[in-house]
């Protein structure tokens, strides 16, 4: 069904059910191309994200990068927040990413555009939307429906999504065509010539459906009936920069002031950027007025608008982040009352990748107060002090603490759509809280034990203290080799070396130190050793000929000599 020949048809009450439909179809094959892409990154998204410098040129090709990947630039803002929230990010290092994000939102646009190709070459007409589009929602289909693998049926979920979202384009392009012959509308656009209107009409568009890319998206279907200039649609580009900040002031409320100054940061950086080119653009339409502004804009001329503006807010605010930085924290000073940081922020719990990664810290952070309460309480069978006593009990109640609020977390992230390896890291991580709940339990117990014999008197002899240092330092050596296997996730650091030394993502990381590789099967010596000479030691391979989605299992070693801490 061909929903774009509609100009010879009159507008009437289903052209406006066609649209709203659209644009039901549109944000949803959004909605779910961005969650498939970001399940994909997974763990990538978050190493990448921790290995952030402060180098504003590294961080603005990050977020330009991981906004491409995801393709949402309000989901990258809200997981800088939730992030800065949590105290795992600086508001400095957010400012690069915040400015590329901007830059790699526009590639939808340019993806929108390739609805406008015409010619009558075969090849250049499949590139357009509407012919490949159908293929592409089969294959998806076909990939979520009979592939066994994981990675496979997100990239199904991917090409099902973009297919939904180029099907909803179609429709509401099909719905709006038929304004083109109605001269009320074009009257009614010409109210646009004013950019003020423009920027407003923009800013609440977008904000109200919180995305610029259907906003965006919306603008390029309009320009297809050819009502739309330059002079109004640059303004409306501009106001939709703006709009796409509410998302990011929605998310910062009820964080901590870095938190809300991350998002006021995303928020300045947009005002600043229009108010500077907005004037810029009224200086040039009143002096030279030119003849560009009058005519109808296309999708390609919006694509590039959009992209252009970006860019160029980009290099002019970029030099100046860090007065954009010390802006923010005048704007929101520092709270009277001290403030606490978000150990488990609940914003991360969109992106499963990060909010695993950030569980797996702060249960770092519980194992370290388990073992030093056992210590502690290993000394004080030897050396009671009321200090020493009062400090494992508040180690004790520390770790009932993290495991109340790991716990919670995992169970209102299993609400979420999690791979078949995050489920099951979930879940053993869910288990591992619980053991480390229970050490704390035995150094009370310990503690209870030293506490008799200060109270009798009491003491080893000095045969009982010779075994009892034995097993003491046989105890402290077991804890210290839990907590660094725990710390260390060899498996994801064997994932990292495969990325980069071997170019290649076709694995999966499996929970208990397991990797499952799926290329290089005839060059088994050859991932040894790039493993090897990166630190990563294998303690067996296996492989499995019947089988291809078993064919490779790793068992990564806990000995990775390049990891900090080690």
């Amino acid at each position: 069904m061909d929903t774009s020949g509609r100009k010879g048809s009159d507008m009437n009450i289903f052209s406006l059910f066609t649209l709203c439909g659209g644009l039901a179809f549109f944000l949803y094959g959004m909605t779910v191309m961005s969650k498939s892409l970001e399940k994909m990154a997974g763990g990538k998204l978050e190493r990448l994200l921790k290995r952030m410098t402060s180098n504003p040129i590294k961080s603005l090709l990050l977020g330009a990068g991981i906004t491409i990947a995801i393709q949402s630039s309000s989901a990258m803002t809200v997981m800088l927040v939730g992030l800065v929230n949590s105290g795992v990010m600086e508001i400095g290092q957010t400012i690069g990413i915040i400015m590329g994000s901007n830059i790699g939102t526009t590639l939808t646009a340019w993806l929108l555009s390739l609805t406008g190709i015409e010619s009558e070459n075969f090849f250049v007409n499949f590139l357009k939307p509407k012919n490949f589009s159908p293929l592409l929602a089969l294959i998806g289909i076909l990939l979520i429906m009979g592939s066994k693998r994981q990675r496979r049926r997100d990239v199904g979920r991917v090409m099902m999504g973009f297919s939904i979202l180029m099907y909803g384009m179609e429709l509401m392009s099909g719905a709006v065509s038929p304004l083109a012959d109605m001269p009320g509308f074009t009257h009614f656009m010409t109210a646009f010539t004013n950019p003020f209107l423009g920027v407003l009409v923009g800013a609440a568009f977008t904000g109200i459906i919180q995305s610029s890319a259907a906003s965006v998206g919306i603008l390029q279907a309009l320009a297809m009936t050819g009502s739309v200039t330059y002079g109004i649609a640059i303004p409306i580009i501009m106001g939709q920069n703006i709009g796409t900040c509410v998302t990011a002031m929605l998310s910062s409320v009820g964080t901590n002031k870095n938190a809300r100054r991350a998002a006021v940061v995303h928020l300045m950086f947009n005002v600043i950027g229009v108010v500077v080119l907005l004037t810029l653009f009224c200086i040039v339409k009143a002096i030279f007025a030119p003849a560009i502004l009058d005519r109808p804009a296309t999708m390609y001329g919006i694509a590039i608008a959009h992209s252009v503006f970006n860019i160029l807010c980009t290099a002019m605010l970029l030099p100046a982040g860090n007065l954009l930085e010390k802006l923010a924290i005048r704007l929101v000073p520092d709270a009277q009352r001290r403030e606490e940081t978000s150990e488990l922020d609940a914003r991360l719990l969109a992106t499963p990748a990060l909010a695993l990664g950030q569980a797996r810290n702060v249960a770092g952070e519980m194992a370290a107060c388990a073992v030093r309460a056992l210590e502690n309480a290993l000394t004080s069978l030897t050396g009671y002090t009321p200090e020493l006593a009062r400090s494992i009990r508040e180690d004790e109640e520390r770790c009932d603490h993290y495991e109340d609020i790991i716990g919670t977390y995992l169970v209102q992230l299993s609400s979420h759509s999690l791979s078949d390896s995050e489920s099951q890291e979930s879940t053993e991580l869910l288990k591992t809280i619980g053991d480390f709940e229970r050490i704390s339990d035995h150094a009370v117990n310990v503690l209870e034990s030293a506490e008799e014999l200060q109270s009798k008197g009491l003491s080893f002899s000095p045969a009982a203290m010779a075994e009892y240092e034995t097993l003491a330092r046989a105890i402290r050596e077991i804890l210290h080799l839990s907590l660094d296997g725990f710390r260390q996730n060899d498996a994801a650091r064997a994932a990292q070396v495969l990325e980069e030394q071997l170019g290649t993502r076709d694995f999966e990381v499996l929970p208990q130190e397991r990797l499952r590789l799926y290329a290089f099967l005839d060059q088994p010596q050859t991932v040894n050793r790039v493993l090897m000479e990166q630190g990563v030691g294998l303690i067996s391979a296996q492989q499995k000929d019947s089988n291809l989605e078993d064919y490779f299992l790793s068992l990564i070693d806990g000995h990775s000599a390049g990891k900090e801490g080690v």
